[in-house]
């Protein structure tokens, strides 16, 4: 458009008329021309910018009343008008700058309609799960169904001689607890689980039991309550040489480290575990048996025993409908999902005649005392009575049931429950320190003192005070 300005001032156009007349002289006219020219140049391109500019902040803000084609077809001719002159300036990437703006505001929606995505896919992943479950739990089991397990393990343990299930007469043992795979809920929980960690090691240690100590979910089908179940099942297909496990929960704790299990008892049952055989049979409380600690035999009918238990476990909507079930089925048993005491429970009593001939209620000792009614009489216990009775006198197992340690809540008070524990871990541990010539300074002291000096013939000491050369005593 400019050079077109210059051939038409030389050809009379008003640009030069107006030169000439003003200066009387053709350099001056062209240089006055020249000048007129760029100045209307600057006032069409800010003119011209200020339209577009406008007609941006119209599109982006959707102000007026022009319909989207008539809008397109304007911004087209301005853009061809402009094209020339701004061709010239170097100002044309001010239109683009402003043009490109509207891009960016229209990406956003589409990042802000793209999170949805997520969002319906969780639900995706919370709807999935009860599709997995409800069809395969029909049918759960905990593994491969093994219906020989007892000639499979004969023949193990005749080619593996080194292995034996008997040592020193006595059948081996091995100790099974564990916590949640993560911390607990408060640094002093986990405090309290070493302490216990550290009971069970030491009884384990002075009368020959293997442990282990278990901190993986091996299926996550069975959470909270029913881990215990795929863990001893595999420990029994894992150990042949085992002839019992031991489950015992984290929180309970040994507190008569001189008593030993009376296997003889038992050698015509499966399954043992502390409970009372009236709660159970006439009454079917929820509460009749305790599957906090029990001893299940490495066999074949163990095995058919967890497979008959664990269809009952998996966590949604099996569990919430085995809860109801249970519920209306036990005596004073609240409503809330499957747990696996009242499911065991449940099972021994819909089918006695299969299960009942091989389980022993045990409850001449404690394999499982509660708590409350104990820690406070360990003085008069200590006054009294001596370690190896297993029972009320000086309870073999102090079980913590309703304190939750590692958890954030506790149907007890906090200080009452860790206070209780630190009592039955240092009535526990006396009886370890003896040994040593120690004892703590009292049952809620962590500190020790001296019980009696050193000597110059110390196996005197260990044929006096030894825990495994003392006989325990048996309940009259």
């Amino acid at each position: 458009m400019g050079q077109d300005a210059l051939r038409t001032s030389g050809s009379g156009g008003g640009l030069s008329t107006t030169a000439v007349s003003n200066g009387g002289g053709r350099g001056r006219g062209l240089l006055r021309g020249w000048q007129v020219q760029y100045t209307s140049i600057n006032i069409k391109i800010m003119i011209l910018c200020g339209f577009v500019t406008i007609l941006v902040l119209l599109g982006t803000v959707s102000i007026g009343n022009l319909g989207t084609s008539n809008v397109d077809v304007v911004n087209q001719n301005l853009i061809k008008e402009t094209e020339p002159i701004l061709a010239e300036r170097p100002s044309t990437s001010v239109p683009t700058v402003l043009e490109e703006p509207p891009k960016p505001d229209v990406n956003p929606p589409t990042d802000l309609e793209e999170p949805p995505k997520p969002e319906v896919n969780p639900p995706t992943g919370v709807e999935e799960p009860p599709k997995a479950e409800v069809k395969p739990n029909v049918t759960y089991t905990l593994g491969p169904k093994i219906t020989n397990w007892d000639s499979q393990r004969k023949v193990w343990l005749n080619q593996n001689p080194g292995f034996p299930n008997i040592v020193n007469g006595k059948a081996r043992i091995l100790l099974l607890t564990g916590s949640p795979p993560g911390p607990c809920d408060k640094p002093i929980g986990d405090y309290y689980l070493l302490k216990s960690v550290k009971n069970k090691i030491d009884y384990c240690r002075l009368h020959g039991i293997d442990i282990v100590y278990n901190m993986a979910h091996l299926d996550e089908e069975l959470s909270g309550y029913w881990t215990k179940l795929p863990m001893i099942r595999r420990l029994m297909l894992s150990h042949p040489e085992v002839e019992w496990i031991w489950w015992m929960d984290s929180d309970a704790l040994f507190t008569d480290i001189l008593f030993e299990i009376p296997l003889s008892r038992y050698e015509k049952h499966n399954l043992v575990i502390h409970g009372y055989p009236d709660l159970l049979f006439n009454q079917k409380s929820w509460v009749a048996l305790n599957t906090g600690v029990f001893m299940l035999r490495n066999c074949q009918w163990s095995l058919d025993l967890l497979d008959a238990w664990a269809p009952m476990g998996p966590k949604g909507p099996v569990r919430d409908e085995a809860g109801k079930v249970l519920t209306a089925y036990l005596k004073g048993r609240p409503a809330f999902e499957a747990d696996d005491q009242s499911a065991l429970i449940y099972l021994l009593l819909s089918q006695k005649d299969k299960w009942m001939e091989k389980v022993y209620v045990e409850n001449q000792y404690y394999l499982h005392g509660f708590w409350e009614g104990l820690v406070d009489k360990y003085e008069e216990m200590i006054e009294k009575y001596h370690p190896g009775l297993g029972d009320e006198r000086w309870p073999f197992v102090t079980h913590f049931v309703g304190c939750k340690p590692c958890g954030s809540y506790a149907d007890y008070a906090e200080e009452r429950c860790f206070k209780s524990m630190e009592r039955a871990f240092n009535f526990a541990d006396n009886q370890v320190l003896k040994l040593y010539g120690f004892s703590h300074r009292g049952l809620l002291s962590p500190k020790v003192k001296r019980i009696r000096n050193e000597t110059v013939s110390p196996l005197e000491s260990v044929d006096k005070f030894d825990i495994r050369r003392t006989h325990a005593e048996t309940k009259p």
